[in-house]
């Protein structure tokens, strides 16, 4: 009895060992193989972006402005590009944004690889804090839509105005 314990425990181990030599090739398998000081392949670059370019804080509201960006690549299919930046503000203690601008859609030209549009806000209240919601689009054969995304930017924060002393 003894002897078939001990073939037992035996297999067992061995089972043991055979997975965490599978698990370990699977692994290696897995990841990529680098010749050595090769470096690994770059990421795949997104196809499309959502960009805060500036943020102009001001004691002069007509002063105060944000620049925002999206840009877009094509993709295979894609005969026209479409891009609509939607301009949100929220009160730095509110739970959400609302819509303060929304123009229409932009389009590209035909057949272009990348498209960029920039959209500035001025005149902009505070304290407020100003976003942009980018929604992309590329459009196939008839303008029919083959992919959509959208992004959001980074805020810009125009602080209250200082206090003025009193006169």
């Amino acid at each position: 009895m003894q002897a078939g314990r001990r073939s037992h425990i035996h297999s067992a181990r061995s089972r043991a060992v055979l997975r965490a030599c599978a698990l370990t090739i699977a692994s290696l398998l897995a990841a990529p193989a680098f010749a050595a000081g090769a470096r690994p392949p770059a990421t795949t670059p997104a196809l499309e972006s959502a960009t805060l370019e500036q943020c102009v804080t001001s004691v002069v509201q007509s002063e105060r402005s944000a620049t925002f960006s999206g840009e877009m690549t094509a993709v295979p299919g894609a005969l026209r590009m479409a891009m609509r930046i939607e301009v949100q503000a929220q009160v730095r203690a509110a739970t959400g944004f609302h819509l303060v601008n929304a123009p229409a859609w932009r389009f590209s030209d035909p057949k272009i690889k990348i498209y960029k549009y920039l959209k500035q806000v001025t005149n902009l209240s505070s304290p407020l804090e100003y976003r942009a919601l980018v929604r992309f689009r590329w459009l196939g054969a008839k303008g029919r839509v083959i992919k959509r995304a959208q992004l959001l930017t980074a805020p810009c924060v125009q602080p209250a105005a200082p206090a003025q002393p009193p006169a």
